[in-house]
């Protein structure tokens, strides 16, 4: 994204995300985490960002973003509207979303150069995955490379005091893969100090042995599989990993998955043309991975799996975003 000069009005817009797990959470490997996940083109988020002297946000939600951004760039303020909302919480990327979305509106409203890998930690974010930095830049299937254990051990370094881990595989999703996204009206999926306290206590204790399991799912048959187009095979590594993250979390969520999340997931695997299913960081929403020729019936069976465990909730149906974040005039 090329730099804007003068002060202007900018829009940002970015789809949320779906992360699939981390290759490792255990102190006896040497790098620690090691995000994957997939950018997406629904929901969405829209922000618009005009020039002023002091932060006015529509939203309070993502005011202290705007504050965040203004402070990081060193501008006076900015008038921010969030024309759609990312729902919060639900397992979509949406704090690294807004973070982004206001450091770059923000900074192009202003004529401002920004780069989004050097400030991200200064905004908390890529403090673990990279993956909500990856897909807000260039969308599509990415597996970042983690953190070097040592500098990270069970407490992470202090905000800022990281860099934002590398992408070491990309790849654009084909075009007539869908994802099924179903969010039941339940808690919310943890963040903050909440998550930061159960993802130590995970690590602390994490099995090193899963990180092997999931090396093999990663190596053969993940990224061959998005690499060739085949999704049934993508679909069920996907399910693999989120299980063997789900394992490590188990003590932490209730289970495997955080319920009622598991009982969806049964629900999703068992109607066909969805090849796989798991949960979405700390959920609750759950994805299903399937096909475009198949999606219609598939999204109707999902709507009627909510409908038949007695659960209020929103299904989408989304392809994967094949960009990053677009920013306009």
């Amino acid at each position: 994204m090329a730099d804007l000069p003068g002060q202007v009005m900018v829009r940002v817009t970015v789809g949320g995300r779906i992360h699939f797990g981390f290759q490792n959470l255990s102190l006896a490997h040497d790098r620690l985490y090691g995000g994957v996940g997939v950018g997406l083109s629904e929901p969405r988020l829209v922000l618009s960002a005009e020039p002023a002297e002091d932060v006015a946000c529509d939203w309070p939600a993502a005011t202290s973003y705007v504050e965040r951004a203004v402070e990081v760039i060193g501008v006076p303020g900015a008038n921010v509207t969030v024309e759609r909302r990312l729902p919060r919480h639900v397992g979509l990327g949406s704090g690294t979303r807004l973070a982004l979305a206001s450091l770059v509106a923000v900074a192009r409203a202003h004529g401002r150069p920004v780069d989004l890998r050097e400030v991200a930690p200064d905004l908390g974010r890529g403090g673990r995955s990279g993956v909500g930095v990856a897909t807000f830049e260039a969308g599509g299937f990415v597996v970042d490379a983690g953190h070097p254990t040592e500098l990270f051990t069970s407490a992470p370094p202090d905000e800022g005091e990281w860099t934002v881990p590398p992408v070491v595989a990309r790849h654009d999703v084909p075009d007539d893969w869908r994802f099924l996204l179903v969010t039941p009206e339940v808690e919310r999926g943890r963040s903050g100090d909440p998550e930061d306290a159960s993802i130590r206590s995970v690590v602390e204790r994490a099995d090193p042995g899963i990180a092997d399991d999931i090396a093999l799912v990663l190596t053969r048959q993940l990224l061959p599989a998005v690499a060739t187009g085949d999704h049934e095979t993508f679909g069920h590594a996907v399910a693999r990993l989120s299980r063997l993250n789900g394992a490590w979390y188990a003590d932490e969520q209730g289970g495997v998955y955080r319920p009622p999340a598991g009982r969806l997931i049964d629900a999703l695997d068992s109607i066909p043309g969805v090849s796989g299913a798991g949960q979405s960081s700390w959920g609750p929403t759950v994805y299903g991975v399937t096909h475009a020729s198949v999606a219609e019936t598939a999204t109707r069976a999902a709507r009627d799996a909510l409908d038949d465990l007695g659960l209020e909730g929103t299904v989408r149906l989304v392809e994967a975003a094949a960009a990053g974040a677009s920013a306009d005039p």
